[in-house]
């Protein structure tokens, strides 16, 4: 996890957004913003609407600690929680980098029903695409996201939308200012925040408290 100060810090980092990820030069103008019902900005959950609890999660798709609760706790709150009707799970990006706000980008532009097994899959096999030794990871990217539909054409055109990038920034910020959010992941039950990798039986005790 990261604290407050260094995720400022890479908040500044992330500025020019996709470009960083693609490690492009000199950044454009400043595009215009994106259509307040731009349908990539939507909502991204899973759950019944009218489920008793909704969690709200804040995540990186390059953080170790997000990848591990996709891989160990995620699927029993799934099967046990979300499927049951008694929780929903809202999910909110929090890119702590370039490649993360590239991945976000992605996820985001995939129809709504590829977006939950595409983060899921980008998150366990996060050292394979993230972190592969000797390897570019934006090509490592490109294979997830065409194994889901994505074409090479509109890849490349996703990475080079500044205005998606801003947009994911600018709602990153928002999560720190709305939930003061610090780090990743960070579970929003109610409006009690708490990060970290949560095991199991913690995540199913704060949603049995947030009923």
């Amino acid at each position: 996890m990261l604290d407050r100060r260094s995720v400022l810090t890479l908040a500044a980092g992330l500025a020019p957004g996709l470009a960083f990820a693609q490690g492009a030069a000199p950044a454009a103008p400043t595009p215009p913003p994106l259509a307040a019902d731009d349908p990539r900005m939507t909502e991204r959950s899973v759950g019944r609407a009218d489920a008793p609890v909704t969690v709200i999660e804040y995540f990186s798709l390059t953080c170790g600690h997000c990848a591990a609760f996709h891989r160990e706790t995620w699927p029993k709150v799934k099967s046990d929680l979300v499927e049951t009707g008694r929780m929903r799970m809202v999910y909110r990006d929090f890119p702590l980098d370039g490649l993360a706000l590239a991945a976000a980008a992605v996820a985001r532009s995939l129809p709504v029903e590829r977006y939950e097994p595409f983060i899921s899959t980008l998150l366990n096999t996060q050292d394979r695409w993230a972190f592969a030794r000797g390897g570019d990871p934006r090509e490592e990217l490109f294979k997830v996201a065409a194994l889901a539909g994505m074409s090479r054409p509109k890849y490349d055109e996703v990475l080079a939308d500044q205005a998606l990038a801003r947009a994911i920034l600018a709602a990153r910020v928002a999560g720190q200012q709305e939930h003061n959010v610090s780090a990743t992941p960070t579970f929003v039950f109610g409006n009690r925040p708490v990060s970290g990798n949560l095991a199991f039986p913690r995540f199913a005790a704060l949603v049995a408290e947030t009923r």
